[in-house]
């Protein structure tokens, strides 16, 4: 069983790290989008998947840390965070960047860990809703 305040700790360290990729991203959107592309150029997947997805993925980890870290729809939160960490994984072997798998693994782990102990999440605005 999980108790309630290492859930929280768990949950506040995985929604900082996604939070804080998106949000450093996005004052330098096009720089971003820029990057990718150029790095992905030789990789299998096309640009017209890349650059869409590079004006995304930023705002995908911004908003979805944010309700990982306050405890909103967090279910839907870490299932959200989760797919991010898909499709980074999927990404990473397409330009065979193997350095980066192994933070991606942590992070989807961190947030399996989340999902399955989802009753511990007593700290969130999720719980407080629940409670009234």
């Amino acid at each position: 069983m999980v108790k309630p305040v290492p859930y929280l700790l768990l949950r506040l360290l995985i929604g900082i790290s996604l939070f804080g990729h998106g949000l450093v991203r996005l004052p330098k959107l096009d720089k971003f989008s820029g990057w990718m592309v150029k790095l992905f150029e030789g990789s299998m997947l096309p640009q017209i998947v890349v650059e869409p997805y590079s004006y995304v993925l930023p705002f995908a980890e911004f908003i979805t840390g944010i309700f990982i870290c306050i405890g909103l729809f967090t279910r839907y939160a870490v299932i959200a965070g989760i797919l991010i960490i898909f499709s980074l994984l999927f990404g990473s072997t397409m330009i065979e960047q193997w350095d980066a798998i192994p933070g991606q693994l942590i992070h989807g782990s961190i947030l399996i860990v989340l999902l399955n102990y989802i009753e511990a999440n007593h700290y969130s605005i999720d719980y407080k809703i629940k409670k009234h």
